[in-house]
């Protein structure tokens, strides 16, 4: 199949496709004679592992090492489940991140008046510079 057809198989852009190839996600595809890109079953089911990990917020480093090891079957599955953790962990910090964000910017939702004279706790907050330290 050409490259759109693969890219609407897998829910993904041709030019997704093209970038996993040329940072070696995907293997390159081959060529027909007049130099179209074609793609099998098996590059459709890396797709498709491609994008269920980047979904899960894998970061293309972490897809590829989940790559690697889904293609090698003499891995230990502890392997797995280590760079698993690791990613879990990872999100774990950007949700407390996240919260602290919400909670600052709830708090300063809270002291602005939101009527019709110009001053602003919000906008004063954030020309401070202060609005985003940690608590």
């Amino acid at each position: 199949m050409n490259i759109g057809q693969a890219a609407r198989q897998s829910g993904l852009s041709a030019k997704m496709i093209r970038y996993y190839e040329s940072i070696n996600l995907l293997k390159p595809a081959h060529r027909s004679d007049s130099g179209y890109r074609l793609y099998s079953a098996d590059d459709l089911h890396t797709l498709a592992f491609i994008k269920r990990s980047r979904d899960l917020g894998f970061s293309l480093a972490e897809v590829g090492k989940l790559l690697e090891l889904w293609q090698d079957r003499q891995r230990a599955s502890a392997d797995v489940k280590a760079l698993a953790r690791q990613h879990i962990e990872e999100l774990n910090q950007k949700i407390r991140e996240l919260g602290q964000l919400r909670d600052t910017l709830q708090d300063l939702v809270e002291h602005c008046q939101g009527d019709h004279r110009p001053d602003c706790p919000i906008l004063k907050e954030l020309a401070s510079g202060s609005c985003c330290r940690s608590n």
